[in-house]
């Protein structure tokens, strides 16, 4: 049975997502730091203006409802889903007042596309804009990457209660530490430490390949946090490709698969007891799924004339494969060179990649190995109860820190999120068609958006049509939280409206 939210509950919603507002602009103090640092005048003015908009505002918001008291799992499913489009909606100011963007829905839709680690952009000019904006667009992926919840929790922003609740409706499960609390906080540090390490690494590779002191640093942090995160947001419109160095993409290609791996595990590893990750079902679906893929992609680029050859195939080939199942969504080449070199059949395989995605509990995208395994394990209980004497009683287990017996809700999860993606990227391939795309393109478009990779096929573009734009920014939403958080609460939301009853006679 539903229950309808009352105005007290959002006036709650209204309060805790004011937070959130307020803790945006507080961050954007960051990109105002960094044009102050470059002198960049002008950006910083534009950050300090809508770090201002955006505290005001969520003050206001809070003051809604002085003491809200305890959070419900209800309100903070709501909190979860409006504080995604909330501050997306507040992160696209400062890009829009850039004057790169014609339309503030081009902002939005960027905004989105950083904060659900998509990396697809509206600026055909990348090469140009100023280092607070990239620093801006480096922080929203990084904090989406993480999860808004994770940092906003980190910071304690919500108590144990709500912040579990909202923990796990922002498409988490996982617990590495026995509280949320800590939790989140072991998530943000570590993270943090890597991104730094990695950065530090890449900036010196970076000083070597002739970069300025300073750039190099800034590069090799961003290039660090947001691979780590699998957004592949690069502060260069070639992307990748801008450094011509082997030892950058492997240090990416590295930081892509571990972003991609469940934090869980990681936890775990770093614990000493590796054997949790050796004996996962998560991590045996991946390798046995990505070898398979692996393999045939190679193989159909071994037979076309413009993709042979060794070195492609060990650099390009590789990278973009690597990109694509781990939903990172950097690109050693344009997407107008990969339609011209990549047949049909590879780039048919990167998008059932990027469809699937890594593993839950990561910053990967798609529907994820997790789910991709429970549905398998249920497929095969399915075929030995039907072809078992009626007497026989059938339990099947996976392995996610110790042995699990798979449950009818599992199951029943699973399913719901894998069934609703793929209607979901046949509803956005569909609106792709209906603009005159073709259907190959369109697919791989909507997969891009949905599974938040973001390795375009070329129609995310300026000037692309305002409902084509809205239909890949609700997938986008959708696809960071798995869709069940957002189709919920619509759901919530509607039902809460009461419309006044007709008076018979």
């Amino acid at each position: 049975m539903w229950q309808r939210y009352s105005i007290n509950d959002f006036r709650t919603i209204t309060h805790y997502l004011g937070a959130i507002v307020s803790l945006s602009g507080l961050v954007m103090l960051l990109p105002v730091l960094v044009g102050l640092i470059f002198q960049e005048w002008g950006a910083s003015a534009r950050y300090l203006l809508s770090a201002g908009i955006a505290v005001v505002v969520g003050g206001a918001m809070r003051l809604v409802r002085i003491s809200p008291g305890r959070m419900t799992r209800q309100q903070a499913l709501a909190v979860t889903g409006f504080s995604w489009i909330v501050v997306s909606f507040i992160g696209a100011i400062p890009l829009f007042l850039s004057a790169h963007y014609s339309v503030y829905t081009d902002a939005l839709f960027d905004s989105v596309s950083a904060f659900t680690t998509t990396n697809a952009t509206m600026i055909s000019d990348l090469d140009h804009i100023s280092n607070a904006d990239n620093m801006w667009r480096f922080v929203m992926t990084y904090s989406g990457g993480l999860g808004l919840i994770v940092v906003a929790v980190s910071l304690g922003l919500f108590d144990g209660m709500a912040g579990s609740s909202m923990y796990s409706s922002e498409g988490r499960s996982d617990h590495v530490l026995p509280n949320i609390l800590q939790t989140t906080r072991f998530i943000f540090k570590f993270t943090l430490s890597v991104t730094l390490a990695a950065g530090a690494i890449l900036g010196v590779i970076l000083i070597f390949r002739g970069l300025p002191t300073f750039v190099s640093f800034f590069h090799g942090v961003w290039l660090a946090g947001t691979s780590l995160m699998t957004a592949g947001s690069s502060p260069m419109s070639t992307g990748i490709s801008y450094y011509h160095s082997i030892g950058v993409e492997v240090v990416l290609m590295v930081l892509m698969i571990f972003g991609s791996i469940n934090f869980a595990l990681q936890s775990e590893v770093l614990a000493g007891r590796s054997h949790f990750f050796f004996k996962n079902s998560e991590i045996h679906t991946g390798l046995i799924w990505w070898l398979i893929m692996l393999a045939v992609f190679i193989a159909v680029l071994c037979g076309s004339q413009l993709a042979s050859g060794l070195p492609f195939l060990m650099r390009s080939g590789l990278f973009s494969f690597v990109s694509a199942a781990t939903t990172s969504g950097f690109t050693s080449m344009t997407s107008s060179q990969v339609n011209a070199i990549f047949p049909s059949g590879a780039i048919l395989l990167l998008t059932l990649v990027m469809a699937v995605g890594g593993s839950t509990g990561s910053t990967a995208g798609g529907i994820k190995l997790q789910r991709i395994t429970i549905i398998v394990k249920a497929a095969i209980e399915t075929v030995k109860y039907t072809a078992s004497a009626d007497s026989v009683k059938l339990s099947t287990e996976y392995n996610h820190i110790g042995r699990h017996r798979l449950e009818v809700g599992e199951i029943r999860d699973a399913m719901t999120v894998t069934i609703i993606f793929i209607v979901m990227i046949i509803i956005g391939a569909m609106a792709g068609i209906a603009f005159g795309f073709d259907a190959m393109t369109a697919l791989t478009e909507s997969v891009a958006m949905a599974s938040t990779s973001g390795i375009s096929a070329g129609i995310t573009q300026a000037g692309m049509p305002m409902f084509l734009k809205m239909v890949y920014i609700t997938e986008m939403w959708m696809g960071r939280l798995e869709s069940v958080t957002l189709i919920a609460l619509a759901a919530k939301i509607i039902f809460s409206i009461r419309l006044p009853r007709r008076k018979r006679g």
